[in-house]
Parts: structure tokens; sequence; C-alpha cells
């Protein structure tokens, strides 16, 4: 049987304050809401019974003496039933309350590079549960109150005789008729059918920073789901999913763009207008220029994420053979190639500038 306190990563001594901060941080990462995986979501179960053992000082007490490590048999009931009988049970944890704690909630946005690099501020639609106003929360119809449960006077709890290798011994149970409330609804809100909350859409302002990128989230603070009775909201998480550009390629920091130019003007050199994120910018191309040659614009690439700091904008050089030469055209390389002493045929193998070329392939097969 699995150890309660190694599911929750917490020592045997750990506070109630360790064992919550424990639960919830891993709850949020193996939530249905936040983590879809049909995989974890065993996991999930494990996670939250060890909770439910350790977040209630009594079964926290019951489990210790090992009372989860005997199941009901023969007699009635477990080991821990029996412990509850002779070690403070009998009705001394009272009603467990109505409100509880709302769930977290995860939602993804999609953001262009431009909004990615600057920060922007936007409106988001979310469907989450809010408190009921109908009711003010209370789960009651016209006003009223919850009644006092009939059947275990309020406690919350009812007692049971049970038969045990001790003898006879008295243990107590959540009350079926209330769930362990000690009251019930009589007369529940037609909006929320008495869980004190109802679903709507509302519009939230956020803050998207400079500089993040696509599965950086954004934590927004009690704006999730309302919890039941109107209990203290959970937290929203939105996701950044990036799109992508239309001839910019990211690359953390660095923005890489490729640059197509002529056979004369990569010989002769030329300075062509790019658009960049912050506008036109000149690229100058220096005579001589081979393709896959690159250029280098500073300060015109991603910001840093919580700086001002911009990356740098590396302009990848292609010079375009021509495929298609009229006859006038055709001539004119002929005597250029006599010029040069060239003839058809001549060439050479040259061997690469390993560092540069897996940068350049990396940086575009990502």
């Amino acid at each position: 049987m699995a150890d309660h306190y190694q599911t929750l990563g917490v020592s045997r001594d750990a506070s109630a304050d360790e064992i919550k901060k424990a639960y919830r941080k891993i709850a949020r990462e193996l939530h249905p809401d936040v983590n879809p995986d049909p995989s974890v979501q065993d996991k999930f179960k494990e996670v939250t019974a060890a909770y439910e053992i350790l977040s209630d000082s009594q079964k926290r007490q019951n489990y210790d003496m090992g009372g989860s490590n005997f199941g009901g048999g023969g007699f009635g009931g477990g080991f821990g039933d029996i412990m509850d009988a002779f070690f403070g049970g009998g009705g001394s944890r009272g009603p467990r309350p109505r409100t509880r704690q709302g769930q977290d909630a995860l939602i993804r946005i999609e953001v262009d590079l431009f909004e990615a690099c600057f920060g922007i501020e936007r409106e988001i639609s979310v469907e989450s549960a809010i408190a009921c106003e109908k009711c003010q929360a209370t789960g009651c119809a016209d006003g009223a109150s919850p009644s006092m449960c009939q059947v275990c006077k309020g406690r919350g709890e009812t007692q049971h005789v049970m038969r045990s290798v001790l003898g006879q011994v008295m243990t107590s149970r959540p009350c079926s008729a209330c769930q362990g409330y000690g009251s019930v609804i009589t007369n529940p809100c037609r909006e929320c059918a008495g869980d004190g909350r109802v679903r709507a859409r509302q519009t939230i302002s956020i803050k998207i920073p400079p500089g993040v990128e696509t599965g950086n989230r954004i934590q927004l603070s009690g704006r999730g789901e309302v919890g039941a009775g109107g209990g203290p909201a959970g937290d929203l998480y939105v996701e950044i999913v990036e799109t992508e550009h239309e001839f910019l390629v990211r690359d953390g920091e660095t923005l890489h763009m490729t640059l197509g130019i002529s056979m004369s003007a990569a010989a002769l050199g030329t300075t062509v207008s790019v658009e960049t994120l912050d506008g036109s910018t000149d690229v100058h191309v220096k005579p001589g220029t081979q393709s896959g040659a690159t250029v280098g614009i500073k300060g015109k690439g991603m910001t840093r994420l919580r700086s001002n700091h911009r990356g740098d904008l590396i302009v990848h050089i292609e010079v375009q053979t021509p495929t298609k030469l009229s006859r006038d055209e055709e001539e004119l390389l002929k005597k250029f190639a006599d010029l040069r002493g060239e003839k058809v045929g001549d060439g050479h193998v040259k061997n690469h500038d390993g560092s540069r070329f897996s940068k350049f392939r990396d940086a575009f097969n990502r």
C-alpha cells in the first residue's frame, strides 16, 4: 500500500500548511483541467486520497497508527474504525463546512510574434464557476437557511455499533443524510440547485509581458473557479501559444530571416530595405557576398522575458541564380565568363565551415 506521506512528498512531521501546499502544487500539475492526459488521472486520484487522509487530523492520527493498512473485514469494520472508537472519534470532528476551495483553471491563447516581442494587454472571455447572485452563494431559495439535519442532529456524523476483536465498539461515520454537513438544504435555489455557484462567461483583462513564448504560463490568482458554497476561488493559468510568422523564424531571443538577392547584387554589393518587427531596416550586402552568408542586425530580435534586452536579427543571404536566360543575357554571361577566364565545367570541392553550417541548419530545422 502506498505511503501517503511519500505520495505528497512530505515528511511524517509535516505541518498542516506544508501538507496543503504540497498537495496544491502537485494537484495543479495533475488536475484534469490542467493535464488532460488520461495516464496521470490515477496518480491524481492517489494524491487526492492521500491529502484527504493527511489533511484531517483525526484520519491522520488513525493512519499514523496503522489504520489505513487494514481494510474492512469480517468484524464489521476496519482497524481505523476501531481506533476511532478508542481515540477520539465518536463525533469530535464535527460537521464539515459547505464552503470549499475552488479549482484552478487553464486556458490557452494565441499571440503573434509582434505581441510576443513587445507584450500586449488583452481581454479574454472565460467560462467558469462564479458565486450565485440569486442566493448570495448560500444555495437556499428565498433567503432561507440550511436546516439542522434531523438524523445526526447537526453533528455531521452518526454513531454505529460494530463487532470487533475487542468486542462491541462505537464508531462514528459521516452522516449519509446530510453528507457530513450537519445541515440540509430543504429549499434549494433554483438558479444553482443548492451548490451556491453557477457557470457563467466573464471577461478578464490580462497583461501579456514582452518576451513570452509558447508554453509560458501567466498565473492570475483568485481568477479561477469559485468554490462550492461561495468558497475562495482557485487560480487561472493562461498558457501562451505563439503563432508562426510569415518570414521570421524565432530561436529564443534571436530572429532569423532569408533575403534573396540576384547574382549581380551579390557581386557588386547592395543595400536592401527589409521589414522587421520595428519597421523597415536597411540590410547592407558587401560586394562578393556568397550564398549562405549572414548579416547581423543588433537589437532587432526578440525581447528577453522580464528584461528590456533585445536579441539580434540574423539575415541569411540567398544568391538567386536565374533559371531562364534570354539570348542576349546568355551572350553577355559568356562574355563575362571569357573576361574572367572561366570555362563551362570549371569548379572545385570546397570544405564548408562546419560551425556556421550547423547553426544555419539548426535554425531552420527547429
